[in-house]
């Protein structure tokens, strides 16, 4: 499982021209699901990602987590991030998860981590055509992987 996390002050996904999804302060996760990951892959992925410092503190050091920050999450699948590009000019996917794992999942995924955290979770839609906007702020962007 991969996590690229973006810190943001603003986030949001549409899909045909309606938002589905919209954060303010917080991270963006774009999730990419592998496919030997399992259920304890998504309970590991989001121990990190909610322990993951990537806010400032007083002092302007990372040393604030998400929770710590009371930011707002917003999930958005992105198999493109499991692709071999080591290869060649054209991305291979053999390494994702087929789309019924990977929409269980993710599924999983947002369902755990709203259970697990207090914060605001919005999402995109899995399998669908988005468009994302965001506002990094830093800019930070982190990979994370389990």
């Amino acid at each position: 499982m991969i996590a690229l996390v973006q810190r943001v002050t603003s986030a949001n996904v549409s899909v045909a021209g309606s938002t589905i999804g919209d954060i303010q302060q917080g991270m963006l996760v774009l999730l990419g699901v592998e496919a030997n990951d399992t259920p304890a892959t998504v309970t590991k992925m989001i121990s990190k990602l909610l322990k993951f410092r990537m806010f400032n503190d007083d002092q302007g050091k990372m040393n604030i987590n998400i929770q710590q920050s009371q930011g707002d999450i917003l999930v958005v699948s992105q198999f493109t991030l499991v692709a071999d590009t080591q290869k060649g000019n054209r991305p291979g996917f053999s390494r994702g998860a087929p789309p019924a794992l990977g929409e269980e999942l993710y599924n999983h995924f947002v369902a755990e981590l709203k259970h697990t955290c207090t914060n605001l979770v919005q999402t995109g839609q899995f399998g669908a055509d988005m468009q994302v906007s965001l506002v990094n702020d830093g800019p930070v962007t982190f990979s994370l992987q389990v």
